[in-house]
């Protein structure tokens, strides 16, 4: 809006800015569902709609709950009548009025008095019948949030999940913690760190990969069961499936083993499941999902075995000559490499309509899992795959301060890295850790699955996208 036009208006009907509050009592849902014949209501919200007839006129008004319509009339508003002709499609105004029933049986506010709260320069996307552009809805998510009720609804049922975990796990007696986010060392999971830097300390940092090492360290200070739902970063790729910045949670249990969080992925998936799909099986993005027990148990190993003549005793440099004999290695063999493969074998080898523990990992590729007693060339671990995406990860967590040094030692060697190793964390296994078993669940890819959303772009608020000019110049 031009300055000579606002200028106008605020002549006519004052700043459109200068209120600080307006009784609001009740969500419009709330005015809706506990409708009184008469009741006095005082509201307020964005204008979604309006028409006028001659000297009276309909709007509807809508908030975070839902919509109501409103009837004004120049007899009951005077002056302010002049102002509910002025407004336009997506400006906030106050109401207050009595409450009735119109002919075509809508709820209706007969309004007594307007006040505008906010005006509205630019108009709403597309009339209000939603973004149509998938770009535009996650670049400006607060218009995909106004003219997108379902897209509002993820988001809302993303904190309900959220929330059911947190209370999931302190019904089990974990204690909610929190860790830095700004490391002297990255550690605790592979990815590439952001690097950044403090100017009061002269020191380089790094924004967390994990919260995974400091867990521990509290495990090692006496608690038993922890857990934190953390936000992690990753200096990595963008994908329907990753996003820099992300939402995780991490558990820790003293004295139980990786067995055990089988047994909490279980018991917590099947939880939410029936809570938001309505039961234990559902459809997810076409495919049928059966969460019912017993999941499947799917052994790496053998997949690498049939697939590739990979033994477990097989040295990295040997299992990367045996895959390199039927495909073509384009990272060199990560983790990431060997779940692209796993993902890969699995859609190949096995039904996708239950969720997956994949076990029996090499050694070389879980620097903090413990060792299997049955066989030291693979660890005690499992990812969870449900549709083909992993969504959890857990070990029984390695312990031993000697082995530990090692294992970071030999990854260091493996991937080239310079950094330090994590001498305090490796000094606080010396002070003795217990055998323990630890979780991580990737929420967002949780709640993609659970809210039946494609991308994890529709299940964060603000996703992190390439530059308007990156995008420009990737279309020219």
């Amino acid at each position: 809006m031009e300055k000579e036009e606002f200028n106008k208006n605020k002549e006519k009907f004052g700043n459109p800015f200068c209120e600080t509050s307006f009784p609001k009592p009740l969500a419009i849902k709330d005015i809706v569902d506990q409708y009184e014949e008469e009741k006095k209501v005082s509201l307020a919200g964005r204008v979604i709609s309006k028409r006028e007839h001659g000297k009276s006129g309909f709007a509807h008004l809508a908030d975070f709950s839902g919509k109501i319509q409103i009837y004004a009339r120049s007899n009951n508003l005077g002056k302010e009548f002049d102002l509910f002709k002025s407004l336009d499609i997506g400006d906030i105004i106050g109401v207050e009025g009595k409450l009735f029933i119109t002919r075509t049986k809508e709820i209706t506010i007969a309004a007594d008095k307007i006040k505008l709260l906010a005006k509205a320069y630019r108009p709403l996307p597309e009339k209000w019948h939603g973004l149509k552009d998938v770009e535009t809805r996650y670049r400006q998510r607060y218009l995909d949030l106004i003219s997108n009720n379902a897209a509002r609804d993820v988001f809302i049922k993303r904190t309900e999940v959220v929330s059911l975990i947190r209370n999931f796990f302190k019904d089990l007696s974990f204690i909610e913690v929190e860790t830095p986010m700004l490391h002297h060392i990255p550690g605790g999971a592979a990815g590439s760190p952001f690097e950044t830097f403090h100017n009061a300390t002269a020191n380089k940092v790094y924004l967390r990969i994990a919260p995974e090492l400091y867990l521990k360290r509290l495990l090692v200070g006496g608690f038993d069961k922890v857990f934190e739902i953390n936000r992690s970063f990753r200096n990595e790729g963008l994908s329907r499936r990753h996003n820099p910045e992300f939402t995780m949670l991490e558990a820790y249990a003293a004295y139980f083993d990786y067995q055990f969080m089988m047994k909490v992925c279980e018991n917590l998936f099947t939880y939410l499941a029936e809570k938001f799909c309505g039961g234990l099986v559902f459809e997810y993005q076409g495919k049928k999902i059966d969460f019912s027990a017993p999941w499947q148990r799917i052994s790496l190993a053998n997949l690498f075995k049939k697939e590739f003549g990979i033994d477990p005793e097989d040295s990295k440099e040997e299992v990367v000559k045996k895959i390199s004999k039927k495909i073509q290695l384009k990272e060199g063999l990560s983790r990431t490499q060997i779940l692209k493969l796993c993902e890969e074998l699995i859609e190949k080898n096995y039904p996708q309509d239950k969720p997956a523990f994949i076990t029996d990992f090499f050694t070389w590729t879980s620097p903090l899992a413990k060792q299997s007693q049955d066989n030291p060339n693979l660890v005690e671990r499992f990812e969870l795959f449900i549709a083909g995406i992993e969504v959890a990860n857990a070990y029984s967590e390695l312990n031993d301060p000697v082995e530990q040094k090692e294992r970071f030692i030999q990854q260091q060697e493996d991937r080239d890295l310079t950094g330090k190793l994590d001498q305090d964390f490796i000094k606080s296994l010396e002070h003795g850790m217990p055998p323990a078993t630890g979780l991580g669940i990737g929420i967002d890819r949780l709640v993609m699955i659970l809210l039946n959303q494609p991308s994890i772009r529709d299940v964060i608020l603000f996703p992190l996208l390439k530059s308007k000019d990156q995008e420009e110049e990737k279309k020219c």
